[in-house]
């Protein structure tokens, strides 16, 4: 009697080239579309605080008939009180605390006088937006985005849209 010859199952070195090439095909598109929209969603977050943090400087003003005072200067993480009259650091936790400073993501700061403020979520040097530039909200309710990170507001980033 012979020898039965035995099937081999498995896959070819060619198989595996082309399986891998997809493979390498697909990460290099959809990392960068990953990438985009985990910064985007990141930003509206940010956003979403400043409007937060707007109506909690509104509430602020509407107890302490001034915007001043809102800041936190001493570091303990608390507004500093009217009587401080601080017109220029970051938001108290106690008057509102934002999602994307917790996440590391952005520090939200006040810059106020006793009628008008500016709110600016600022990236943090280390973290996921460190390029993407501030973010503001006012009083007035005008938004704008530092797209390009120059420190100048352009015509294109008087708001937060995108396009």
């Amino acid at each position: 009697m012979g020898r039965a010859k035995s099937k081999q199952s498995g896959f070819t070195l060619l198989e595996l080239l082309v399986t891998l090439t997809i493979v390498a095909i697909l990460s290099a598109i959809v990392l960068p579309l990953y990438t985009q929209f985990s910064e985007r969603s990141y930003r509206v977050e940010a956003q979403a605080d400043l409007m937060n943090c707007g109506q909690a400087m509104e509430r602020w003003s509407a107890m302490n008939f001034t915007y001043l005072g809102a800041a936190d200067e001493d570091g303990d993480e608390v507004s500093d009180g009217v009587a401080s009259e601080s017109g220029e650091g970051p938001l108290g936790l106690n008057l509102c605390r934002a999602a994307s400073a917790e996440q590391l993501r952005y520090d939200v700061f006040v810059e106020a006088t006793a009628t008008s403020y500016v709110l600016t979520a600022a990236p943090l040097a280390a973290g996921p937006m460190a390029d993407d530039g501030e973010i503001t909200l006012d009083s007035a309710g005008n938004r704008t985005w530092d797209k390009d990170g120059d420190g100048n507001v352009g015509a294109d980033e008087e708001n937060w849209n995108e396009d």
